[in-house]
């Protein structure tokens, strides 16, 4: 309602009156702007007050729930309402209908970014004009990097009234580089006095340059198995506007065969020794969906446990598809994500093809396709999620390349490979995971 006083003279001397004028009816409602807000959650919002004398603070009740929404789902989004004394302008045009005006046209007004730079900021804030403003993703998207200790957006209205100022707030980390190591005891790998036994180191660098580009030089050794790598990634290409990144990989390894070739009856070990070097490249394809190819070329074989190369097992069954020492083969990759959300109850799907190039004779030819989907579902304080993994081979390769099926990725119970391997495969899966307490999960099978 609008209160007024007015001064009155009289014989016994001025007298105050308050003009009191209830405020008008609510008839009907105009938003301008909610492109993303369902016209449901208006409705409901605005449903009890139809019909009625509107109650300013119950309007701002209102406004402030339709805020909360935006502020839940990590958009940036704001609804403001004229008030009674401008909105009465509006009385003939309008109908008596309360305007709201949903406002996202965005400013800048406040960044610090010290020498990360303003390119490698607009690389991960997805800030277009007149489009709506994705603040939890981005801000989990930059704190990924690795690069930051703090990152905040907010958000102010303009002095207009038709914007919203900004203020973007990035706290850089003194040192992105260091040494790592550790070490710990696998089980069922090895025998002897030092069983299980592996160990690792590495040195990296998250912010070469300035530009978030990484560098990681990498061992890691057991008894048997080993892995060398070095990888260097530059997460966005200068001078491309979509985001694509490049990634270039060196690595050596060395894993058991045994999973896959069975137990050897002598006494000495089966071994895949693989090095391999390629580059890829991947970049957004559209909202929730990522993409990816790249070159990689691998030599492979098969060693005993001297080292030496070796193209039959114990039963003559051949280790390489050549015929020679050692496989070699180009690969070009393609692999395609389309991730929903980070929630529990998301959705997930990765499809990869693998082709082998046979550019020179002898090289392996061969193509690989594999897809993996999973989705998730909350009831009550328990989450679902549904898995399903398939993949074919077609043309010649290795025994070693073959679909492995057991482990945490397939059937659980079982180390990776032991169920079996194979040239196609199928596997499904479903997850339990019930709520324990408010912080904690449990996962049952």
């Amino acid at each position: 309602m609008s209160c007024m006083p007015v001064a009155v003279d009289t014989r016994d001397g001025i007298q105050l009156i308050f003009q009191v004028e209830p405020n008008q009816e609510f008839r009907g409602l105009v938003c301008e702007g909610a492109n993303v807000l369902p016209m449901k959650f208006i409705e409901d919002s605005f449903r009890d007050g139809y019909g009625k004398v509107v109650n300013i603070k119950s309007l701002d009740e209102v406004i402030s729930s339709i805020n909360n929404w935006y502020m839940d789902r990590g958009l940036f989004g704001m609804a403001q309402r004229f008030y009674p004394e401008v909105l009465s302008s509006y009385k003939s045009q309008k109908r008596k209908s309360i305007i709201f005006r949903f406002i996202f046209v965005i400013r800048l007004v406040n960044l610090q970014l010290g020498k990360v730079g303003q390119k490698l900021f607009s690389a991960n804030f997805q800030l277009r004009r007149a489009s709506m403003i994705q603040g939890k993703r981005d801000v989990d998207t930059v704190l990924a990097m690795g690069i930051m200790d703090d990152v905040s957006i907010i958000p102010q209205p303009a002095g207009d009234g038709t914007k919203v100022d900004l203020t973007v707030n990035l706290v850089e980390r003194k040192s992105g580089g260091g040494i790592s190591g550790g070490g710990g005891i696998s089980s069922g790998i090895t025998s002897g006095h030092l069983a299980g036994l592996i160990g690792s180191i590495a040195i990296y660098h998250k912010n070469l340059f300035g530009r978030n580009q990484k560098l990681n030089l990498s061992l890691e050794r057991g008894q048997i198995d080993s892995i060398f790598r070095l990888n260097y990634t530059d997460p966005w290409i200068e001078g491309d506007d979509k985001r694509t990144s490049r990634t270039f990989t060196v690595q050596n390894s060395r894993t058991p065969g045994t999973l896959v070739h069975g137990n050897q009856p002598s006494t000495s070990s089966l071994t895949i020794g693989r090095i391999m070097s390629g580059i890829d490249f991947s970049r957004p394809i559209r909202s929730k969906w990522n993409g990816t190819v790249g070159l990689l070329f691998q030599r492979a074989a098969a060693k005993d446990d001297r080292g030496n190369p070796i193209i039959r097992d114990f039963f003559g069954s051949p280790l390489t598809a050549s015929g020679n020492a050692f496989d070699d083969m180009l690969l070009a990759k393609l692999e395609t994500v389309y991730t929903s959300s980070i929630d529990q109850g998301s959705s997930m799907f990765v499809f990869n093809m693998d082709q082998g190039i046979p550019i020179s004779p002898g090289w392996l030819a061969f193509n690989r396709i594999s897809a993996r989907a999973r989705h998730g579902f909350v009831v009550g304080p328990a989450c679902f999620h549904l898995c399903l993994s398939g993949g074919h081979f077609s043309g010649k390769f290795p025994p070693h390349e073959a679909f492995p099926i057991g482990g945490t990725n397939s059937v659980r119970g079982y180390e990776e490979g032991a169920v079996g391997s194979g040239r196609s495969y199928v596997v499904g899966s479903g997850d339990v995971i019930p709520a324990v307490r408010s912080s904690r999960r449990s996962h049952i099978r």
